[in-house]
């Protein structure tokens, strides 16, 4: 059966190539990054000869790599030159304006780019490949893990009413940017940060660089076998759930619940699939990302309502944080 012209005309090859060709984009978008270009552009515009200048650039390279962030909607050009767009200003720019996402792509660019270069047998296997943090590897992959998290702790600090609250519990933490955002937004506000390992010296020194560490009692122990603190009107899980099977998710959001008063408020962040309906991209590249580099599991977000319903929380709400994982609200039955 032959297909109308009219119709091959309509189904173009345009999304696959476009697909296909996505980590030129990432790698020009690295390179850009690791030579400054949208640090030489925060105080305004510049034409292409100053802005190669500024970089360090050849005049040849810093015309690709600008006219390809123009492309991608992340730089702006017109006659007088190149400028920021507004959300390189904010984020890529050093403006300090917002959370400076230039560590995360630093990580992307030299721990998680190379270890996806192995992701087929991965797929094959569902077996990470080992991951090499040695030398300075371990810093650029811890400053763009915790730098990625405080962007998802400001997103939500924006799209949830902490100040509702007085007692906060963010158990088996993975970042203590969640409770700095919370608690220097409210000062009525008071928190526990219950975690174990390196993630505790990290939560530390995350809340004393926010000025925030009095009204914080961090707690060094194991959420899955360790008692937990009582008497919080808001328990925080965090990038939880990708971390831990699925017996270890239901002893922790049950410890959740015997920590919570009645009535309390539980968000849970994390990546989520979603097996009805069209999936979040975000969503499902992340459960690749998780699945390359550790080995973790990202969810469908119906098994963790059902753990959370198990363990006498009722999920209310789903909010949606930009750039960022989501974030089912439950409360307590």
């Amino acid at each position: 059966m032959s297909v109308p012209s009219d119709v091959q005309a309509e189904v173009g090859p345009d999304s696959i190539v476009d697909v296909a060709i996505g980590y030129m984009a990432a790698k020009q978008l690295f390179a850009a990054n690791e030579a400054g270009l949208f640090a030489a552009l925060a105080d305004g515009r510049a034409p292409l000869e100053e802005l190669a200048t500024r970089t360090g650039l050849p005049t040849r390279t810093a015309l690709i790599l600008a006219d390809a962030m123009v492309g991608l909607g992340l730089l702006e050009r017109d006659a007088d030159g190149y400028a920021n767009s507004p959300a390189t200003l904010r984020h890529l720019s050093g403006s300090g304006q917002d959370v400076d996402l230039r560590p995360f792509l630093s990580f992307l660019d030299t721990v998680s780019y190379p270890h996806w270069l192995g992701f087929a047998e991965t797929s094959r296997t569902a077996r990470p490949a080992p991951l090499d943090l040695g030398g300075d590897r371990l810093g650029v992959f811890l400053g763009g893990v915790m730098t990625y998290n405080a962007l998802h702790a400001r997103m939500l600090a924006r799209a949830y009413d902490f100040g509702a609250h007085r007692r906060v519990l963010d158990l088996a933490g993975l970042s203590g940017s969640f409770l700095a955002e919370a608690l220097r937004a409210h000062p009525r506000l008071r928190a526990t940060f219950v975690s174990g390992g390196d993630l505790v010296g990290h939560a530390e020194q995350t809340l004393a660089a926010a000025g925030v560490e009095e009204r914080v009692e961090v707690v060094t122990a194991d959420p899955l076998t360790d008692e937990v603190p009582t008497g919080f009107d808001l328990v925080l899980l965090e990038h939880v759930v990708h971390r831990f099977d699925a017996e270890q998710n239901r002893r922790i959001v049950a410890a959740a619940r015997k920590a919570a008063e009645p009535g309390a408020r539980l968000l849970l962040l994390d990546f989520f699939l979603e097996p009805d309906g069209v999936p979040r991209l975000i969503d499902t590249l992340h459960a690749g990302e998780y699945l390359v580099i550790d080995g973790t599991t990202v969810y469908p977000r119906g098994e963790v309502e059902d753990w959370l319903v198990e363990a006498g929380w009722q999920p209310v709400d789903l909010l949606e944080l930009p750039g960022s994982p989501r974030v089912i609200v439950a409360e307590a039955r």
